[in-house]
């Protein structure tokens, strides 16, 4: 795996900076246009639902999750 990719969204009115490999960006940004939602907003859903995960960890949970044809956990 390549080396992790910075991206911004904005959560709740707040600038987020999230790094992770640009494999989970690609299965990230494939799922929000599966559902017609902007990266940020699925993002958004994911942070909704992490509990008391780190962001970034929900979002590669949500992401393996989605690669592998399962429902992923807590989201959408």
């Amino acid at each position: 795996m390549a080396g992790l990719k910075k991206r911004s969204v904005n959560l709740a009115g707040h600038a987020t900076s999230l790094a992770l490999e640009p494999e989970f960006w690609a299965v990230l940004d494939d799922a929000a246009s599966a559902e017609g939602l902007s990266l940020a907003a699925l993002v958004q859903r994911i942070d909704s639902a992490r509990g008391g995960r780190p962001l970034a960890s929900a979002c590669r949970v949500f992401a393996l999750s989605r690669a592998g044809g399962q429902n992923p956990p807590n989201a959408l």
